[in-house]
């Protein structure tokens, strides 16, 4: 596999992924069974003469580099995420456009999880930052988002914590998760559904939350109450909650 070629695997993300970029598959393989599920694409492909063939399930392994392929696999050209410009930003405030930022969430099923519960909800831009350890979309991510990769757009920032100023300057309510110093997720939903204002959640890392340089540039943080029997959701869920109380619950445009 080429440097700029990632594969994506299972039918609804390969599904996904012809339906809205068609010209970014490069070559597809399938088992006996998924063969008979794809007939379309592979017509396409046949009509642009890029490959697509029947293999073994051993090389099909091989091929997507796991064990969890689900039948299918497509290669894809990778591509390079872009940077928010400041007319971004002026016209999401402007229609009040819901977002999810995400602080270093290292784990790709983690943001697999996220995208395909902000698909779900009808969030467009999910935005990390350039950080080591922060999750990117690959095959993992792809896999378990099952096509929600593909309805909407992985957008990457230098500084979140500037970002997040940027946001609130241009009149976001930017609500950060966290475990000491925040309010109940009920009394911000309350809040910001009062303020009519637009709304960015943030997420941190799995092990260490927020990173305090990103907390500090919250105007909410917000925890979700529990029995107390174990300490916090996991990242991914957590995440859905926040979107169904923040953004679809609250009637804010999708």
């Amino acid at each position: 596999m080429k440097p700029k070629e990632t594969p994506i695997c299972g039918l609804a993300a390969v599904k996904a992924k012809f339906e809205r970029e068609p010209a970014s598959i490069i070559r597809l393989f399938f088992d006996f069974q998924t063969g008979k599920k794809v007939g379309a694409i592979s017509k396409a492909l046949a009509a642009t003469r890029r490959v697509y063939r029947q293999v073994e399930p051993a090389e099909l392994e091989k091929i997507a580099g796991t064990i969890h392929h689900g039948g299918i696999v497509a290669i894809v050209e990778a591509k390079a995420l872009r940077s928010p410009r400041a007319q971004d930003v002026q016209h999401w405030a402007k229609t009040r456009a819901p977002l999810v930022l995400l602080d270093r969430v290292g784990n790709a099923h983690n943001l697999g999880a996220i995208a395909r519960t902000a698909a779900f909800f009808g969030v467009k831009h999910i935005i990390v930052p350039e950080h080591v350890q922060q999750a990117l979309p690959g095959e993992a991510a792809h896999r378990v988002a099952e096509g929600g990769l593909d309805q909407l757009e992985i957008l990457t920032v230098k500084s979140l914590a500037e970002f997040c100023r940027e946001l609130a300057r241009a009149g976001y309510e930017v609500a950060g998760t966290a475990v000491i110093g925040a309010q109940p997720l009920g009394k911000v939903a309350a809040d910001l559904a009062a303020s009519r204002k637009p709304v960015a959640i943030v997420m941190g890392n799995e092990e260490h939350g927020m990173a305090p340089e990103v907390a500090k540039t919250c105007t909410r943080l917000v925890t979700i109450p529990g029995s107390g029997r174990v300490e916090s959701l996991n990242v991914s869920v957590a995440a859905a909650v926040l979107m169904w109380e923040l953004f679809a619950r609250a009637g804010r445009p999708l």
